[in-house]
């Protein structure tokens, strides 16, 4: 008797041992899936992705470009309008001439290099700046009126590629502003055999997201490069599949690479690009700035020249992205001009 009890006790550890594997295998393939089903995928990486990661972030590089513009200040007095422009000298009637500069940061990706030549791609807002500002006296009803305040006319620009050698600035290679593209390039002519990683991984399809699909962004927020993971909403946003993340998005991610995973690591696709995040701004008073970067009293009533100074805040948690169908059709529409430069990016117009 005593022998059964024991081989029956034996016998319901055993099959307590089956029943606890086997819900724990079956709770793993429930939980991690290997997804073999073509489309993109809506979990995070159940493998580890360091090692493509850590190959993708050597192709991304921080963008920094800066201009400089002639300002002329007009009396309101002068009422000169733009129709005034064509025949006036801007000299004769300005009360008074200066310089104004402006800079952008964000993020670039290098998807070529060839024979020295290499090209990164970026948001045009990064890159380029208006070449004429023109702002107008207001009105006593809170509108503008048609006489000129201040024009700037851009006088020079500088586009810097951070870590390439020779001070790294680029040139404009093409750029669409409506749709917010660009691709900056640079001729190593004389160190050619200089080596440059290359962004290889496969374009995507932004239409083939879907409510929830898992990304990767890189960028360089605030001049510092970084990673971060995001998720999907209302994508198809219009008819070449833009559409928005819930990333943390910062001052300097303009550019950033979106990269989904199709059916696991290590099938990267860039879909998209970080385009922008709603901004909040306002214009407050300052003082004139003082040599130095001194200080003011703040005990000492200011009587001083006063200026207006706009600030702005970033909504975080939404990000525009635009989509990876949008870049390659950009490239495509440009051919002609980057052949023509020789910078021939094939692999997009196959």
């Amino acid at each position: 008797m005593k022998r059964l009890v024991s081989l029956l006790s034996k016998l319901s550890l055993f099959s307590f041992f089956i029943l606890i594997n086997s819900c724990s295998t079956v709770s793993y393939k429930e939980i991690y899936p290997i997804l073999a089903d073509g489309k993109y995928d809506s979990e995070f990486p159940y493998k580890g992705a360091s090692d493509e990661l850590r190959e993708i972030s050597s192709t991304v590089h921080r963008i920094n470009s800066s201009v400089i513009y002639k300002t002329y200040t007009f009396d309101e007095k002068s009422k000169l309008t733009l129709n005034d422009l064509n025949s006036t000298k801007l000299r004769d009637v300005a009360v008074s001439e200066g310089y104004a500069d402006q800079n952008n940061s964000g993020t670039g990706t290098l998807i070529y290099y060839n024979e020295g030549k290499v090209a990164i791609l970026s948001c045009a807002h990064v890159a380029e700046f208006h070449d004429t500002t023109i702002s107008y006296f207001p009105a006593s009803d809170g509108s503008f009126t048609n006489f000129i305040q201040v024009i700037f006319i851009k006088e020079r620009q500088s586009i810097y590629a951070v870590g390439f050698p020779e001070g790294g600035e680029f040139e404009i290679i093409s750029s669409d502003k409506k749709q917010d593209i660009a691709i900056i390039g640079k001729d190593y002519k004389a160190l050619s055999d200089l080596r440059f990683p290359v962004f290889n991984y496969p374009f995507g399809k932004g239409r083939e997201l879907d409510w929830g699909s898992f990304v990767y962004i890189f960028g360089y927020p605030i001049n510092n490069q970084m990673i971060t993971k995001a998720i999907v909403s209302n994508p198809n946003k219009d008819e070449l599949g833009s559409f928005l993340v819930d990333a943390v998005v910062n001052n300097g991610m303009s550019g950033g690479v979106v990269l989904a995973i199709r059916d696991g690591v290590p099938n990267f696709e860039l879909v998209g690009m970080i385009q922008w995040v709603p901004e909040e701004e306002e214009n407050i008073l300052v003082p004139k700035a003082l040599k130095n970067n001194e200080r003011y009293n703040p005990i000492v009533p200011y009587t001083g020249e006063e200026y207006v100074k706009r600030f702005s805040s970033i909504r975080y948690g939404i990000a525009r992205v635009i989509s990876a169908e949008r870049i390659s059709s950009f490239i495509i529409d440009n051919k002609t001009r980057l052949s023509n430069k020789k910078y021939y990016l094939d692999r997009f117009w196959n």
